[in-house]
């Protein structure tokens, strides 16, 4: 098999990622919905109220999340990820009925985001850390990237198909079609073979052991940095889910058929960078710090785009380096930690790329609002893009520092001769 998909090989991978790929259309779909119903039908297009619903989707992640990584290493993640995911095609069929009868009112877009926000914070750690159990370890970074590739496929198919089913029949369908699509990861968990899961190390059942996870973190600064820049990228940063929504309707006055396109030549860039990302045998830190500087550059240009094609251009860089930089930090995070940590790591770095979220989209919604749907694509590149120059400064400085040690110096051949003394 090619050695980009050199994981596919391993049939319980196979099923669980063709599973997923289904699922992740009808959600990309849903959250293309979900940002029109609140812009155009519920709100005369408020920035904020769509800025609001999207943080209460990621809000519950601050709250739970590092608990949601305690119980992904103590139980069956596959067990763990039968619950979330029939909870999570629960809520979208309730928000589809009520999008459909007419009884749809705002509280309840909120009501219903805060519980798949619930929903996501236990499903999230298990979903990632699941993976390491369903091919070898030598496999683990192509299986990474094809997930992140698969994530983009549907990323790339689901606004497209969100537009084009919002113009014809509304937005109710798209709800529906999303609750569908959770019934083909749900049968994919239920025909895995456990007897072919690698083997893990589940965390026994003790007191302190969200503690624990973040005493680990904390002795790994390599790890910290890691965090940091995601932070302060997925906070400020990705929000084009809310942004390319505002900039369709405030800037360039299009409908939900164009806003769907945004997002589908942007999974261009991001499928092209999970797919090279599939190539690599690990991952590099010039990749992810590249990728950081990238995306806050190529948002920065976006943001001064004066037309709507010349903005649509500039997704597909964006999204390949936005994914680039995610997907690097997602790998070196999965390799690198000890297997009995790496659900309580995972959640953490779950709670760090989107517990900002609540705090972010109400903020880009705000600037949108007050200063006009360019300045929150632009403040959030630059917030971005100053983040990721700062890690660039601190990793060379340390390397520096690294190399000046008198083991570096034997290490490349000089001779230390001893200072003589006064």
């Amino acid at each position: 098999m090619s050695k980009m998909f050199r994981a596919l090989k391993t049939p319980n991978y196979r099923l669980w990622t063709s599973g997923a790929l289904v699922s992740n259309i009808g959600t990309w779909m849903q959250r293309v919905a979900q940002d029109w119903l609140v812009l155009t039908v519920l709100t005369r297009h408020d920035g904020t109220a769509a800025g609001i619903t999207t943080g209460l989707q990621f809000l519950p992640i601050l709250f739970l999340g590092a608990y949601a990584g305690v119980v992904a290493d103590r139980m069956s993640k596959r067990k763990l990820l039968l619950v979330t995911q029939s909870l999570m095609g629960l809520f979208a069929l309730t928000l589809g009925l009520l999008v459909l009868t007419g009884t749809a009112e705002l509280w309840h877009v909120y009501l219903l985001a805060l519980g798949l926000g619930v929903a996501s914070a236990f499903d999230a750690p298990a979903r990632q850390a699941f993976v390491s159990e369903l091919v070898p370890a030598e496999d683990l970074p192509n299986a990474v990237a094809l997930n992140s590739a698969s994530f983009n496929l549907a990323r790339l198919a689901g606004p497209g198909v969100a537009g084009l089913v919002i113009a014809l029949l509304g937005t109710a369908p798209a709800f529906l079609i999303n609750a569908a699509s959770f019934g083909a990861v749900i049968f994919s968990l239920t025909r895995l073979r456990p007897e072919q899961f690698q083997p893990t190390t589940r965390a026994p059942r003790e007191k302190g052991q969200v503690r624990e996870g973040l005493a680990y973190l904390l002795t790994r600064p390599d790890l910290l940095l890691v965090f940091a820049l995601a932070f302060v990228v997925s906070t400020f940063g990705l929000n084009f889910q809310l942004t390319n929504a505002m900039m369709s309707t405030d800037v360039f006055g299009v409908g939900p058929g164009e806003f769907g396109l945004l997002g589908t030549i942007m999974a261009v860039g991001t499928l092209a960078g999970a797919l090279l990302a599939a190539r690599r045998a690990r991952p590099r830190l010039r990749y992810l710090l590249g990728g950081a500087v990238g995306f806050g550059a190529a948002a920065l240009v976006a943001s001064f785009m004066p037309s709507f094609f010349w903005y649509a251009v500039m997704m597909v860089p964006i999204g390949l380096a936005s994914l680039t930089f995610l997907n690097s930090s997602n790998t070196t995070i999965q390799l690198s930690v000890e297997p009995a940590y790496r659900g309580r790591v995972i959640a953490l770095y779950m709670v760090v790329v989107q517990g900002g979220t609540p705090i972010g989209a109400p903020l880009v919604g705000w600037l949108g609002n007050t200063f006009g749907a360019r300045w929150s694509v632009g403040s959030g590149a630059i917030i971005s893009l100053v983040a990721a120059l700062v890690a660039v400064v601190i990793v060379l400085h340390q390397r520096h520092r690294k190399s000046r040690t008198p083991a570096e110096l034997r290490r490349r051949g000089y001779r230390l001769v001893p200072s003589m003394g006064h």
